[in-house]
């Protein structure tokens, strides 16, 4: 089975399986991984805002529109910011690494708000 790599806001790293199918927001959810996902992910909201690995962004379906909307609302903005509702997994993304915004990590950047 697939797995995802989350790392929390505190630096800790979660590794979990993945299920092939499931949103990226559910998979957290079902592992205890602090993400709200207030709109059930129905792309109405920015709760469950994450900053994917640069090493895994490019390998991600392109971001749409109404998604760079809602990350507009979101907290800590970075140059990979995705919504984890958007993201279904695939065989193709196992090993993806992720972190919730405000976790330290070194290939974060500073925050680019307004700039997506």
């Amino acid at each position: 089975m697939p797995k995802i790599t989350f790392i929390e806001k505190n630096g800790a790293k979660l590794e979990v399986d993945a299920p092939l199918g499931l949103s990226v927001m559910e998979i957290a959810l079902k592992n205890g991984i602090a993400i709200e996902g207030a709109c059930g992910g129905c792309l109405s909201c920015s709760t469950c805002h994450i900053i994917v690995h640069p090493d895994w962004y490019e390998k991600l379906d392109e971001i749409k529109e109404n998604e760079e909307d809602m990350l507009d609302l979101a907290f800590d903005i970075q140059k990979t910011s995705r919504l984890s509702c958007q993201i279904l997994m695939t065989n193709e993304l196992d090993g993806l690494i992720v972190a919730l915004p405000g976790a330290k990590t070194p290939w974060k950047d500073s925050g680019i708000n307004g700039l997506l």
